[in-house]
């Protein structure tokens, strides 16, 4: 079975057309950590509930929240391909919530 791979345009993951259509413009794309866990990303603040700390290693991953497929950004900068790394619950549990945490935090 062939690997999903989103669509990316250069090696910029702002550009990211998840394989199920959402994109940036549409419904978002959420920065997340290596467990697809959303990341809290403002400075001298403290990390909200249900968010994950920016990674200190700077591995950080895209999350659609509407499917759930993430993609490793390192991957796409150095290759200009987005292959979902893996996929994840957004309908219920701790991502869901951190899902609605950061578009609370965010409007």
């Amino acid at each position: 079975m062939d690997a999903e791979t989103a669509d990316v345009t250069g090696h910029d993951v702002t550009t990211i057309t998840c394989v199920c259509g959402n994109t940036v413009s549409k419904d978002g794309l959420i920065q997340a950590n290596s467990e697809g866990i959303p990341v809290h990303n403002v400075d001298d603040t403290p990390v909200p509930a249900g968010l994950a700390e920016w990674p200190s290693d700077e591995d950080l991953y895209t999350l659609c929240p509407s499917c759930g497929r993430v993609y490793r950004d390192s991957v796409i900068e150095e290759t200009g391909t987005a292959p979902v790394a893996f996929r994840v619950d957004v309908t219920a549990g701790p991502i869901a919530e951190a899902i609605r945490v950061h578009w609370d935090l965010s409007s």
